[in-house]
């Protein structure tokens, strides 16, 4: 793979990272953690959903700072059973530098240890892209580039997606109509997704694509949010 093509950014005061290409923060400047937790994890089912699973793929639109991935990995870590497998993916167009994921994750120090872990495969000179065997039962994938050409090459599917691309309003390819029928397409059969967003827009893309939405209050006073399934 050649070489990523870097996300510039800027630092709020508060020590948020922002991005100078969508003008947006990478998460909440209210606990972005606890977003985290309460859209995406909360939103799919998890951890419940791991009870009984051999393997558990999660998809995601979006690696940004991997803050996402962090805190499932944590939970992860804490409920698993022996000779689970939990298989991540995430698209992702621009990646972080590695410091700069340190930077923006250490101001939860209870993920200290996760990220330094995995900050030490990204500094790897070209292995981006390729599957990293974090821990026996942890793999992390992040395919690089556009998110509809990585994938549409992709031959796994999820039973879970995290759809967390910057604002629809800022970043509209992250949520057009042929990206999220691609997501409905690598999505098991009672698959689900959890999105921040409610745009009505992307609410259409994603019932036209085939899932069945339903609304929930959003995170710290958001006024709604998305999660959805494919039936079967």
């Amino acid at each position: 793979m050649s070489d990523p093509k870097y996300h510039a950014l800027d630092w709020s005061q508060e020590g948020v990272p922002q991005s100078r290409i969508f003008d947006d923060p990478f998460y909440s400047r209210n606990d972005g953690r606890a977003e985290t937790t309460y859209v995406f994890l909360d939103g799919n089912g998890l951890p419940g959903r791991w009870a009984g699973a051999a393997t558990f793929s999660v998809g995601e639109l979006g690696f940004g700072t991997g803050l996402n991935f962090l805190e499932t990995w944590r939970a992860w870590n804490e409920c698993r059973e022996p000779g689970q497998v939990l298989l991540f993916t995430s698209f992702e167009k621009f990646p972080l530098q590695g410091d700069e994921i340190t930077r923006a994750i250490s101001v939860w120090p209870e993920l200290a240890p996760l990220c330094d872990a995995l900050v030490e495969r990204w500094q790897v000179a070209g292995a981006l892209g390729q599957v990293w065997q974090l821990d026996y039962q942890t793999r992390l994938q992040i395919v690089v580039g556009d998110a509809l050409e990585g994938l549409s090459n992709w031959v796994g599917a999820a039973d879970a997606w995290y759809l967390d691309g910057f604002s629809p309003a800022k970043n509209p390819d992250m949520w057009e109509a042929d990206l999220m029928q691609a997501v409905f397409d690598h999505t098991v059969a009672g698959g689900t997704f959890a999105t921040y967003t409610a745009a009505g827009w992307v609410r259409r893309n994603l019932q036209a694509a085939g899932f069945e939405i339903t609304k929930r209050p959003g995170h710290a006073g958001k006024r709604e949010m998305m999660v959805g399934r494919r039936s079967g």
